[in-house]
């Protein structure tokens, strides 16, 4: 997937480039600055560093990788937290930008980022991963680059209060409701029918109604045929819909030369997301690739809501799921 939330120690990521949380002097810090430091080789680092004399807050500057797996590092200076006020939002956004652009200019194919300024520098965490979410997701609708969102544990990512509460209480309302009619099930399954008893009532929830015409006019669509059939409805073009799914290009390339692909279910729901289906249509689209979404699964459930709440923002939703342990949108 174009873009990707990971848990690893960002020295040890095998691409073209990985950012550093730098300071304005380019010195050698703590926290993830000096792990890059340490890693690549402090001496060699810190005279390249200092050549380059400084790097104002919001800018980016390049020096070679030296001893890390990744041919460059990017430093990149944020903003030191002001409650606010100080113009932090635009610098930290400023900064993925330029450590971005500095990347396409030495035509890196991947790069891999911290979350910027969120250790001693003070940014609210969950802010701070919604202005890189930001401007990493506006430069990914108009270029091609792999980029990794690094956190070294779970402890340093930080989904907002709010929004972690209302899934949190949407898991535990549909789940636990759908355990509870299955166990009913279960019950009224192992009863010895007896005419005098009264009979069950179990109540399931009402399906979303689709149009008769709709049902069978696509009887025998393909995943591919549908896709490409929904594309064309929505008015939206190819790389709208690929960059919008968090979908590499080669992916859907084959997908649209190969009328027989079978998707993964991961893929097929990025797809529903964002081509902005509502649950019908999302339960259509995943049949068609032989896959249904379940109140069993803690992943349908989130994916549910969000089309519930009508939030079809997919690096959003891969920020919850990631919350909450489920694999992500996209390949």
């Amino acid at each position: 997937m174009p873009l990707e939330i990971v848990r690893n120690d960002i020295t040890k990521m095998s691409v073209d480039a990985i950012v550093n949380a730098a300071n304005v002097s380019l010195r050698m810090g703590g926290g993830v600055c000096g792990a890059i430091f340490t890693a690549a080789g402090a001496e060699k680092l810190q005279a390249a560093c200092d050549r380059l004399g400084g790097c104002n807050v919001g800018e980016a500057v390049i020096t070679d990788g030296y001893s890390l797996p990744s041919r460059y590092i990017i430093h990149a200076v944020g903003p030191i937290w002001q409650g606010g006020s100080s113009s932090e939002e635009e610098l930290l956004h400023a900064c993925y930008k330029n450590a971005l652009n500095l990347a396409l200019e030495n035509k890196c194919e991947s790069i891999a980022f911290p979350l910027i300024s969120s250790g001693i520098y003070g940014y609210p965490k969950d802010q701070a991963l919604q202005v890189a979410i930001s401007a990493i997701g506006e430069f990914l609708l108009g270029h091609e680059m792999k980029v990794y969102l690094v956190v070294f544990d779970k402890k340093a990512f930080v989904l907002s209060a709010r929004l972690f509460s209302a899934i949190e209480k949407y898991i535990d309302d549909n789940y636990v409701e759908e355990r509870l009619y299955s166990e009913r099930n279960r019950d009224i399954e192992s009863y010895e029918y007896i005419p005098s008893m009264q009979s069950y009532q179990v109540s399931m929830p009402t399906p979303s109604k689709r149009r008769l015409e709709d049902v069978v006019s696509h009887l025998d669509e393909s995943f591919s045929g549908m896709l490409l059939r929904l594309i064309d409805e929505k008015g939206l073009t190819d790389v709208e819909t690929y960059k919008r799914a968090n979908i590499d290009r080669k992916l859907f390339s084959k997908i649209r030369s190969d009328k027989g692909y079978n998707p993964s279910r991961v893929t097929a729901v990025a797809f529903a997301i964002a081509l902005e289906l509502n649950l019908d249509e999302t339960r259509d689209l995943l049949k068609k690739a032989g896959y249904s979404l379940s109140h069993s699964n803690k992943f349908d459930i989130i994916v549910e809501y969000f089309i519930e709440e009508g939030n079809y923002d997919i690096y959003k939703l891969n920020e919850a799921l990631f919350a909450f342990d489920q694999i992500l949108l996209g390949i």
